[in-house]
């Protein structure tokens, strides 16, 4: 499936479960591990842990295939590896220190922000 498919299945996810300053970084050119990288926030571990269940099961049911996933017992920073797709969730305050944003070009042309603030 292309990678813009499941981009959009993640994006509509990760809506839906009410993630918080949603960042897409193209890493096309950049990177081999992935097509987008999505940075984004829940407000606690628990809606981190859940957003990131959650967002596994929905592209399990959309025939994406099972997502890789590290991070869940803690919930501070999770990454969710879905081929094309790479997600990285967390709690605000990890998410400022390691501030993957500015380390992967956010700010560049191409990055978009995308979701609540």
């Amino acid at each position: 499936m292309p990678a813009d498919e499941l981009l959009s299945s993640v994006l509509e996810s990760l809506e839906d479960d009410q993630a918080q300053d949603i960042v897409t970084i193209p890493l096309e050119g950049k990177s081999s591990i992935a097509d987008y990288m999505i940075v984004a926030s829940g407000r606690s571990t628990r809606q981190v842990a859940a957003i990131a269940t959650k967002l596994a099961e929905r592209l399990k049911t959309a025939g994406y295939g099972s997502p890789r996933i590290e991070g869940l017992p803690a919930a501070d920073w999770v990454l969710i590896d879905a081929g094309d797709v790479v997600v990285h969730l967390f709690r605000p305050e990890v998410r400022s220190f390691y501030n993957l944003e500015r380390m992967w070009g956010f700010g560049e042309e191409g990055a978009t922000a995308v979701g609540t603030a």
